[in-house]
């Protein structure tokens, strides 16, 4: 049994945890979206993309036809990032891992993939510009399902 010393010390350091954790969401330092729309990152990740992306999966994000077929080469073709594909059923760390690390990395094992990462090309930041473009594009209650996804995932935004 613990001691009436220890569970005050114990009680005290709960709602000190609490109350910081309170304030800084209060303040938004854990607010989903934090930074994601500000002008200057989406232009930024608009030209990664276009940069980067958009060859493959398209300038409107629309992917590449039959995306949900392997082709001769046994590789599935480029899917879309608007609201037609399922970049938006994946969390935010799972994207930014197939962008940095390339989809092969990321699934494992034998699994084929033209997606490769950019570890090599791009910052951390330019590739999470990048995805913040991406979901500035996605209608608001496909954003709001994809930030479900990532907070079940147990991520910040």
């Amino acid at each position: 049994m613990w001691s009436k010393r220890r569970q005050s010390v114990i009680l005290a350091i709960v709602v000190v945890v609490l109350f910081v954790t309170s304030a800084l969401l209060y303040f938004g330092y854990f607010a989903p979206g934090q930074r994601r729309n500000d002008a200057p990152r989406l232009a930024r990740g608009q030209e990664v993309y276009q940069t980067y992306c958009a060859s493959c999966h398209g300038n409107d994000l629309a992917g590449q036809e039959n995306w949900r077929q392997r082709g001769a080469d046994g590789l599935l073709p480029a899917p879309p990032h608007d609201e037609t594909g399922h970049t938006w059923h994946h969390p935010d760390q799972q994207l930014f891992q197939i962008t940095k690390f390339g989809t092969a990395a990321l699934v494992g094992g034998d699994y084929k993939s033209a997606m490769g990462g950019f570890a090599d090309r791009l910052s951390d930041e330019d590739i999470d510009a990048a995805i913040d473009f991406i979901k500035s594009r996605w209608p608001d209650p496909i954003r709001r399902r994809q930030e479900e996804v990532t907070t079940r995932a147990g991520q910040a935004q």
